[in-house]
């Protein structure tokens, strides 16, 4: 493809460059079509760091989770307090299930899990903690789970509402006259 696209900016050039010469023009592309009709010919093979396989991921190689839950909802809380939720699941896949990394969605959510590899048929967590400092209305908390699974991403996510504090020894908003 690499080469199709230099022969074709090539042949474009010289058009450009040969408008004035008229006869010669018809030789020249007549030349250029024989070099790019050679060249397609020609068995030319691809390089292996261009080349792109895909594959179908083995079963066999694959952890699987299932989630007793993966949406939490804690309905209303008061800004600042911190809400704590485990979500367990097991491992119904047939190779050891490995969470790779997780993240949050902000920096109001902090997660913990099971660290070690968790074999076929036994169970491990997702702890998320959500503080609702300086949070408030509608929350939706995220955690996102790259593991050996497919798909290889799972997200968990708490819902709720925090209800700001009143007044709270907030600073008045603009200046304030003795």
């Amino acid at each position: 493809m690499k080469i199709r696209l230099f022969c074709a900016i090539a042949l474009s050039v010289i058009l450009l460059a040969s408008c004035s010469q008229g006869n010669d023009q018809a030789e020249k592309i007549k030349a250029l079509e024989e070099k790019i009709a050679a060249m397609e010919g020609a068995n030319t093979p691809v390089a292996a760091d261009l080349a792109q396989t895909t594959t179908s991921a083995d079963p066999s190689t694959l952890g699987e989770f299932q989630f007793s839950e993966m949406e939490y909802d804690f309905g209303t809380i008061n800004e600042g307090q911190v809400i704590e939720r485990v979500f367990n699941f097991t491992n119904n896949g047939q190779a050891p299930l490995v969470i790779s990394n997780i993240t949050a969605s902000c920096g109001c959510t902090s997660p913990d899990w099971t660290k070690a590899p968790v074999q076929p048929g036994q169970t491990g967590f997702v702890k998320v903690v959500f503080n609702s400092t300086a949070k408030s209305g509608a929350q939706s908390p995220t955690v996102t789970i790259q593991a050996n699974t497919n798909p290889t991403v799972t997200r968990l996510r708490m819902t709720g509402s925090v209800t700001p504090k009143l007044g709270g020894g907030a600073a008045p908003a603009g200046p304030v006259r003795k």
